[in-house]
C-alpha cells in the first residue's frame, strides 16, 4: 500500500511539475530574448534557448531610451492607490452586507453580484463621459476611478465577513466597540488572507491595465507602463530584444509582490480566540 502511494504521489508531482514548466516557458523565452546580444538570432532554427553571450545592455538601452522610471513611477502609484481604495470601499460596503440586518440587504448584495455579468466595455463609454465632466482626464483619479470599487471584492470580503464568529462581535459590542471600530479592530484582522487575495487581485489588474489607460491618458508624462511597453513596441519594432527587456521590467514587480505575499494567503482560525 505504501508503495502505490509513493506512486501516485510520484505520478502527482509529475503531473505538476510538466504544467509548471509548461507555464513558465513563455517567461523563461521572455527573459532569454531580453538577455541576447545583438549578434545572436533570436528567430534561428531550432530556437536557441539560452543566449551564447547574455548581457544586460538590452535592459540599459530601454531605460535610457524611454522615459521608463517616469512609467515604473506611475504605475505604482496608480496601483497603489487603487489597491488601498478598493480594500476601503470594498471593506465598507462588505462589512453592513454581511454583518448587519437591514431591509432589503440580500436583494442589494444579488443586484451587486449581477454586475459582475456585464462587460467592461458596455460601461467604458458612459464612464469615460463622467470622466470628462468632472474633469478627470488626463489625472491619476481619471485612472484610478473604475477600480474604486469592484463587485469582486464586495463579495469576496462579504463571503469573508460572514465566517468570523459571532461571538468576537457580541465581546466587542460588551466592550464599548463602535461599529466603525469594530470593522477595523475586529473584522478587518480577521479577514487578512482575503484582504491579500484582493490586494494581489487588484494590484495585478490594476498593473497591466491597458485599454482604459489608453482612452483617458494622453500626456506621455502619465503613461503607465502597459502603455510605455507599447510605445516602446512600436519604436523598436525590429529588435525584439528592447521590446522583451522592457516587458521583464514591467511584469517584475508583480512577480515581487507576489512572492512577497503569497506567505500572507493563509487560513486564519478566528475562532481560535473564541473561549467555548
Amino acid at each position: 500500500m505504501t508503495h502505490i502511494k509513493i506512486q501516485n504521489r510520484l505520478l502527482i508531482y509529475g503531473l505538476l511539475g510538466a504544467i509548471a514548466l509548461v507555464t513558465l516557458f513563455p517567461l523563461f523565452w521572455l527573459v532569454s530574448t531580453a538577455l541576447k546580444s545583438p549578434t545572436e538570432n533570436i528567430f534561428q532554427s531550432p530556437p536557441q534557448l539560452l543566449p551564447t553571450q547574455p548581457t544586460l545592455q538590452n535592459f540599459v538601452n530601454v531605460w535610457h531610451s524611454l522615459p521608463f522610471g517616469q512609467y515604473l513611477f506611475n504605475s505604482t502609484l496608480v496601483a497603489v492607490l487603487t489597491v488601498s481604495l478598493n480594500l476601503m470601499f470594498c471593506s465598507l460596503a462588505a462589512y453592513p452586507l454581511a454583518r448587519l440586518s437591514f431591509f432589503g440587504r440580500d436583494w442589494i448584495f444579488i443586484a451587486i453580484v449581477a454586475t459582475i455579468m456585464i462587460p467592461f466595455q458596455i460601461v467604458m463609454i458612459p464612464l469615460y463621459i463622467l470622466i470628462v465632466q468632472l474633469g478627470l482626464r488626463n489625472t491619476y483619479l481619471g485612472i484610478i476611478f473604475p477600480s474604486l470599487a469592484s463587485a469582486f471584492g464586495i463579495f469576496l470580503l462579504r463571503q469573508a465577513f460572514s465566517s468570523v464568529p459571532k461571538e468576537m462581535e457580541e465581546a466587542a459590542r460588551m466592550d464599548g466597540c463602535s461599529e466603525l471600530g469594530l470593522w477595523w479592530y475586529v473584522m478587518l484582522p480577521s479577514i487578512r488572507p482575503a484582504l491579500v487575495t484582493l490586494a494581489i487581485f487588484e494590484f495585478i489588474g490594476s498593473w497591466s491595465d491597458f485599454l482604459w489607460p489608453l482612452i483617458v491618458i494622453q500626456d506621455e508624462k502619465l503613461y503607465t507602463l502597459p502603455l510605455g511597453v507599447a510605445k516602446l513596441a512600436g519604436t523598436f519594432s525590429l529588435d525584439w530584444r528592447l521590446v522583451a527587456a522592457g516587458s521583464v521590467i514591467s511584469i517584475a514587480p508583480v512577480l515581487i509582490l507576489f512572492l512577497f505575499l503569497q506567505r500572507y494567503i493563509v487560513p486564519t482560525e478566528t475562532s481560535s480566540g473564541v473561549k467555548g
